[in-house]
């Protein structure tokens, strides 16, 4: 699908509603998209065009990709990140279009040569760094290096002409074109923080960058473009960058086999609640999206974690929650603990003993055991608890 962010600047990306995975791993619910864009000029200008599609939409990419330029093939395909819904369709384009030149970093580059060995991509390339133009004639892209977001070779790079941000990954989204945008909060924190989040001082060192630049448009790799005034989406990256929590709240996530957990769990969500905690998001680890979950940890400066003990250890279930923060660089968080047992409950040392490594980790008193079930006995305990995440 085509549309025009400007008189000169076409969107020729794919939109695909029913795609189900994102790197075969992140649900999508709402599909997702791989967008593309054409640089036109007038006359003798050079046409630009930034980024390919995912494999199976290749014929469709160069159709809009002529249909948007009248027939006139490219000069130059600039890549600004060598994974593969990216650029997998280079190969095709760079043997349509003969006087085509590939444009990227010499790390990614590098790394398209190792995608697709089969091609020879001698005479076809031209590497750029750091402050290197490309002057097309009416536009004048301007390269930023922007390594760990969230590969090492991504480039980003900045339209002089129009004032748009082509920022590869960052500021991208899950979900197809044809999703809400008004969601798109919800779907770009679970989208950076999963495939983004590890990288946070990288995103600081990026945001430094482009802190002085006259921003009219923010086109991403993924979902829409985002049109000035971008001051919530800065704010949001930096807060999430440093792991700082967006909004004043609770995040309950829990684990329960036979459902004692969970229903301690939700008791405790209703005193925090009772305590003007503000937001109280509960989140069931067995039955929801792990992405999901990540997100909403990103979310909220309290995390009370529920779960009972299994095989010496934690439930599998919030064992995968906690290593996937873990491995996303979760920090700066009060954590509080519930634990279950019938015979030797160990589940909440373990889950410490998960976290404790992170920086600014808080660990709040008392940690909660129940036997087997919630009983009567246990309420001034979870009383506690709750008065000490509401302090």
């Amino acid at each position: 699908m085509t549309s025009n962010i400007s008189d000169t600047i076409v969107s020729v990306g794919v939109d695909d509603p029913d795609a189900r995975l994102f790197e075969n791993q992140y649900a999508l619910p709402h599909g997702m998209s791989y967008n593309s864009y054409a640089l036109l000029g007038e006359g003798g200008d050079d046409i630009v065009v930034l980024d390919s599609v995912e494999a199976g939409s290749g014929e469709q990419w160069i159709r809009q990709i002529e249909e948007a330029t009248g027939g006139k093939a490219p000069r130059w395909l600039v890549a600004h990140h060598a994974e593969p819904d990216h650029t997998a369709n280079i190969v095709a384009a760079l043997k349509r279009w003969p006087g085509c030149t590939l444009v990227a970093s010499q790390k990614c580059l590098d790394m398209i040569s190792n995608f697709y060995p089969a091609f020879d991509f001698s005479g076809r390339t031209r590497a750029v760094k750091e402050g290197d133009i490309l002057d097309a004639g009416t536009h004048r892209l301007r390269f930023i290096a922007a390594p760990m977001i969230h590969w090492p070779e991504v480039m980003m790079s900045y339209d002089e002409t129009e004032k748009v941000l082509f920022s590869a990954d960052g500021f991208g989204r899950f979900g197809s074109l044809q999703y809400d945008p008004v969601h798109w909060v919800d779907e770009a924190r679970r989208y950076y923080c999963n495939i983004v989040g590890k990288y946070g001082p990288m995103v600081q060192s990026l945001l430094k960058k482009v802190s002085g630049l006259e921003i009219r448009y923010i086109a991403p790799l993924h979902g829409p473009v985002l049109k000035a005034p971008v001051d919530r989406e800065l704010d949001l990256y930096n807060r999430w960058s440093t792991y700082t929590p967006e909004t004043r709240g609770v995040m309950v996530a829990y684990a329960s086999i036979y459902g004692n957990t969970a229903v301690c769990a939700l008791r405790l969500a209703e005193m925090l609640r009772e305590r003007g905690c503000g937001e109280v998001y509960t989140a069931d680890l067995t039955v929801g999206e792990p992405s999901e979950a990540v997100g909403r940890a990103f979310r909220y400066g309290t995390i009370v974690l529920c779960a009972p003990t299994y095989d010496a250890g934690v439930y599998p279930a919030m064992k995968n929650f906690l290593s996937r923060l873990v491995s996303k660089g979760i920090r700066n968080r009060r954590i509080a603990l519930v634990q279950n047992g019938s015979w030797a409950p160990v589940a909440a040392s373990v889950m410490r003993k998960m976290l404790e490594d992170q920086p600014g980790m808080e660990f709040l008193d008392p940690v909660v055991t129940i036997r087997s079930s919630m009983k009567e006995s246990d309420l001034a305990e979870l009383g506690r608890l709750a008065d000490a995440v509401t302090t």
